[in-house]
């Protein structure tokens, strides 16, 4: 049984790329593994009775609560019906675990038991803070019954118990729904705003991108969540730092559409392991950074996907999978051979 909603899990490995914000997800139909949305504390483990977060959690819910679409110039409903797709998060209305921790994700993959974090603002330049809410206060500005958290938390309890992680995973698409459509896509709503807010914590300029370029950033902020900080040069180059450490030549470009300018941001995201490893969402989340992308999304995935090599399968030579192994100089001269001798045979009549 879970005595408090918060609860406190262990430091998740970052692969020079990324573990998102809000939770996790099914892996997509391409086969893709899910990426995180949200990560788990660098604390180790301890416990924290719920009454210590309750002036956090007043004023984090009121923060989420405050926000408004006019906020940023892209559509939230869009993003939202974006993340419930296979491709990017996929859509359970029931607790399930993560394939790799075992958290108990939700919906988008929403994360159902983190606690609230310290995440310093490291940027001088930067005096937009981040805001880390735990899944409880993500779960009371999205206006559902803490009581109802604490059953679903129970649950998922007793079934990782019974089931194991693996046999979990395998009943997930015929789980009873333990939410609504509507409350989920209003945790996914609100889980999107912390990412709004955080993405302007990560750019400096965050209000002067475009609506695709703000969609990106949140995508990334949501995905990766404080392990976004491991890509250096990416967020160097969008907060105008040039590898010279000359900001003035780059800033006067940076945010005026110049298509060569974010091509090289683009570049920074094309050659990690993130994208390397989720290819079908790199390359739809990375095509939003082009400033042309309003002009043809299509276009702009296609130009994404000729950077992006796609994962190279290797597959064991032998009959088994189609492949032969290459004839050697001594294999094709015993083919020689024998066809000489066939043919020697032939011509006496033998």
């Amino acid at each position: 049984m879970r005595i408090a909603i918060q609860h406190f899990g262990g430091a998740i490995v970052a692969l020079a790329m990324a573990m998102p914000m809000g939770g996790q997800s099914l892996p997509d139909a391409h086969g893709n593994a899910p990426a995180q949305v949200q990560t788990q504390p660098a604390e180790p483990p301890m416990a924290v009775p719920v009454e210590v977060t309750r002036e956090p959690v007043a004023g984090a819910v009121e923060q989420l609560r405050s926000f408004t679409d006019a906020d940023v110039k892209f559509e939230v409903g869009e993003l939202m019906e974006i993340l419930r797709d296979r491709r990017h998060e996929g859509w359970v209305l029931a607790a399930y675990p993560d394939p790799k921790t075992g958290q108990p994700l939700i919906g988008a993959g929403v994360s159902l038991d983190l606690p609230a974090r310290d995440h310093p603002q490291r940027d001088p330049l930067n005096n937009h803070p981040f805001m880390e809410p735990s899944s409880a206060e993500l779960w009371q500005a999205a206006g559902l019954d803490g009581e109802r958290l604490k059953t679903i938390l129970n649950q998922f309890d007793d079934r990782l118990a019974a089931w194991s992680k693996k046999g979990y995973r395998r009943r997930i698409t015929a789980l009873p729904a333990q939410i609504s459509e509507a409350d989920a896509a209003q945790l996914l709503r609100v889980s999107i705003i912390q990412a709004i807010y955080n993405a302007k914590g990560y750019c400096r300029e965050f209000d002067q991108l475009t609506a695709s370029q703000q969609m990106a950033m949140t995508q990334l902020v949501y995905q990766m969540g404080v392990n976004l900080e491991e890509f250096n040069q990416f967020l160097g180059l969008v907060n105008h730092a040039s590898d010279s450490g000359d900001t003035a030549a780059v800033a006067d470009t940076a945010f005026a559409s110049d298509a060569e300018y974010w091509k090289t941001v683009q570049q920074s995201l094309v050659k990690s392991q993130w994208a390397r490893l989720y290819r079908a969402r790199a390359v739809a989340v990375i095509a939003m950074l082009d400033p042309q992308y309003s002009d043809g999304p299509g276009r702009a995935e296609q130009r994404v996907g000729a950077m992006l090599r796609p994962a190279v399968a290797h597959r064991p030579a032998g009959r088994a999978s189609g492949v032969h192994p290459p004839a050697t100089r001594a294999t094709a001269r015993a083919h020689s051979r024998r066809a000489a001798k066939a043919h020697r045979q032939r011509k006496r009549g033998v």
